[in-house]
């Protein structure tokens, strides 16, 4: 049981109340928790709320990045990773470039291929839909999670079809998931100064309710430490936890603390591990009816991720093997970790690791 003692003298035992009862926080509540002097404290809070859900159990998967081309028509101030045509470090995969990544790991045991790029000018949508294919041909027993919501809209407008028939497209391609990349902040006051040219934050949550309801689930995340307010961190979780409510189509959720470096984002700083961490905590807690929370390890570092896992979340990634979106902004993390690093990590940190696959099945090995 938490400390009622320490929560009052916090003036936080209301919420410790509610949180041991499992209910509902406001966003008045979360305010209250992101203003708390004590990480740990709110860490606490947090950590009941996931072992609750989850005991001493932390996921990990064995997958696979593959971004296929960092061309991009959007200008997010916030973003390294895109280039326009003519860059030097512009760059575009073919289908069998595509298929030579998938080959090269065909002896490794990866459940999920993870593909997305930037918003490329002139690619077809039947280049994605053979991609799909052929990964399936060659590696069937592959889960296949690409393609974030500001890509599908992007692929919509090329077509000049709406994003529900580019979805079905895609799902009878292969596709098995979405990512939960391109959410950043919902708000239209940080999407009008960071990336005016990218898909609004309602388009986001209207793209993800037509995969739910097409049978496509997907995850969410939050890119937060840029210029956003503590309000508007929680109005983006709130209207997740509003999407859920509705679909219960989501899978995991996401906090990616934002890399400045090679930005053009002016002023800004790197996150600190404290904020992080609240961050971690604060999500699980008002994220009642999102199942997992990851500690993305390629952006906390492992270190960080590690310590997460006592502060709401409950899944590490996986192998991943080729970042380039977070290492293209100053990630200092490592490129890969194998399934022996992952778990010894989990366990040295005192959960139980759990192989799964991109739907939180358990995988069994042999």
């Amino acid at each position: 049981m938490l400390d009622s003692k320490v929560y009052k003298d916090l003036g936080l035992d209301d919420i410790r109340g509610r949180v041991e009862a499992g209910e509902r926080l406001s966003i008045e509540d979360g305010e209250r928790l992101l203003g708390c002097p004590s990480v740990l404290a709110v860490g606490a809070l947090a950590h009941e709320a996931r072992r609750r859900m989850h005991g001493d159990v932390a996921y990990y998967v064995v997958n696979q990045h593959i971004n296929y081309s960092n061309l991009c028509v959007n200008s997010c101030r916030f973003c390294a990773f895109g280039r326009k045509q003519g860059d030097p470090l512009a760059f575009e995969l073919t289908l069998d470039e595509i298929l030579g990544k998938v080959k090269a790991r065909s002896q490794d045991p990866i459940t999920e291929v993870h593909m997305v790029g930037g918003c490329h000018p002139s690619l077809p949508l039947s280049f994605y839909e053979e991609a799909i294919q052929a990964i399936k041909a060659l590696r069937p027993e592959l889960r296949i999670k690409a393609f974030t919501a500001v890509e599908i809209a992007h692929f919509a407008g090329l077509e000049g079809i709406t994003p529900r028939q580019v979805l079905l497209r895609l799902k009878a391609a292969g596709l098995d998931m979405l990512p939960g990349g391109g959410a950043e902040v919902f708000s239209p006051r940080i999407r009008g100064l960071l990336c005016p040219e990218k898909l609004s934050g309602q388009g986001w949550l209207d793209i993800a309710r037509d995969a739910h309801e097409l049978g496509i689930r997907t995850n969410a995340t939050m890119l937060y430490g840029h210029i956003e307010t503590a309000r508007e961190r929680l109005e983006h979780l709130d209207a997740l936890r509003r999407l859920q409510d509705e679909t219960r189509g989501l899978v995991c959720f996401i906090p990616l603390p934002f890399q400045p470096a090679n930005t053009r984002v002016q002023d800004a700083r790197p996150t600190t591990g404290v904020e992080d961490l609240k961050t971690m905590a604060v999500s699980r807690l008002m994220l009642d009816n999102v199942p997992h929370i990851k500690a993305y390890w390629v952006m906390l570092t492992v270190k960080l991720a590690q310590v997460a896992l006592y502060f709401g979340a409950d899944d590490f990634d996986g192998t991943v093997v080729e970042e380039k979106i977070g290492h293209m902004a100053g990630a200092e993390s490592e490129q890969a970790l194998t399934r022996t690093e992952l778990e010894r990590v989990i366990r040295e940190g005192g959960f139980s690791p759990v192989e799964r696959d991109c739907f939180f099945n358990e995988v069994k090995r042999g």
